[in-house]
C-alpha cells in the first residue's frame, strides 16, 4: 500500500454507513481521485472543516492494492470558503466549479494547468465580499478557460462556418452546435455574443485573473460570454449542469 500526499481542492462528499463519507477530491498530483474517509463525521482531529466543498488542503491518502477507492487519512487546510463571510451567490459560483470539475475531469488524469487555473480563480471568489457581485468576474475566467483547456473553445476571430474575419457588432452561437458565427451565417434563434464580450474574452485569454479582480464587474457584465461557455461544456458532457442552471436564475 502506497501513502501518498499532495495538495488537493474537495470536490463533493456522499454519506455511507454510519460515519463514512466518500469523498471526491481533485489533486496538483495525481488529478481526480475519489477516497473512503472513515469516522470523518465524527473524527475532528483527522479532517475538521476541511471536507467542504471547495476547501484546498494537503490531503494524506493511500491507495489499495485492486480498490476502486484510496483511503483518505488527513486533510489540512490551506484555504478554507468558511475564512469568510459565505453569500448565496459565492456558494452558487463554488458549487459550479465543483459540480463541473467533478463531472469533466477524468481519475487519476493530472490536470495540472487545470488546477492552477482552479487555485487562481478560488483566490479571487474567496475574495470576494457580501456585498459585491465580483464572484461573476472569477466565474467567467474560468468557464472561458476550461472551455478553453477542454479543446471546446472556437476560434474567436473568424466565422466556424465561411472562415470570414468576424465582425464584433455581428457575432452569433447557437444553442445546438459548437463555434461562433457572421451575420451571413447566423440562423434565426441564435445568441448575440456581443462586442464587448468578444473583446473581453481575448483579454482574459492573454492575462491572467487577478488583471480583472480592480474591474468594476456588474453581474449582467459577459453574461453572454458565459452562457455561450457554459453551453459548450454541457454539449461535451451531454447532460446539463444543475449548478448552471441556479447561476441562471441568479441572473449570471
Amino acid at each position: 500500500m502506497s501513502v501518498l500526499t499532495s495538495e488537493a481542492v474537495i470536490l463533493r462528499t456522499w454519506p455511507v454507513q454510519e460515519a463514512d463519507l466518500i469523498v471526491s477530491f481533485f489533486t496538483r498530483d495525481y488529478g481526480r481521485v475519489k477516497g473512503i474517509a472513515k469516522s470523518a463525521l465524527k473524527s475532528r482531529k483527522r479532517f475538521g472543516g476541511a471536507l467542504e466543498p471547495m476547501t484546498l488542503a494537503r490531503a494524506w491518502f493511500a491507495e489499495r492494492p485492486r480498490q476502486e477507492l484510496v483511503r483518505l487519512d488527513q486533510l489540512e487546510i490551506v484555504r478554507s470558503p468558511l475564512s469568510a463571510p459565505v453569500d448565496h451567490v459565492r456558494m452558487a459560483v463554488l458549487s459550479f466549479y465543483a459540480e463541473l470539475l467533478d463531472e469533466a475531469l477524468p481519475e487519476h488524469d493530472p490536470q495540472e494547468t487545470v488546477f492552477r487555473l482552479l487555485v487562481s480563480v478560488l483566490e479571487h471568489t474567496h475574495a470576494a465580499q457580501a456585498d459585491t457581485v465580483q464572484p461573476w468576474m472569477a466565474l467567467t475566467y474560468f468557464t472561458l478557460w476550461m472551455t478553453r483547456l477542454m479543446g471546446l473553445l472556437p476560434d474567436l476571430l473568424h466565422c466556424t462556418a465561411c472562415g470570414e474575419l468576424l465582425q464584433p457588432a455581428k457575432i452569433a452561437f447557437p444553442h445546438h452546435a459548437d463555434g461562433l458565427f457572421c451575420a451571413v451565417h447566423r440562423h434565426p434563434g441564435d445568441s448575440v455574443l456581443t462586442a464587448d464580450s468578444w473583446r473581453l474574452a481575448q483579454r482574459m485569454l492573454r492575462a491572467p485573473v487577478s488583471a480583472f479582480a480592480a474591474e468594476p464587474w456588474p453581474r449582467r457584465q459577459a453574461a453572454d460570454l458565459r452562457r455561450f461557455t457554459v453551453q459548450a461544456l454541457e454539449r461535451h458532457l451531454e447532460r446539463r449542469l444543475r449548478t448552471a442552471e441556479a447561476l441562471a436564475r441568479l441572473g449570471g
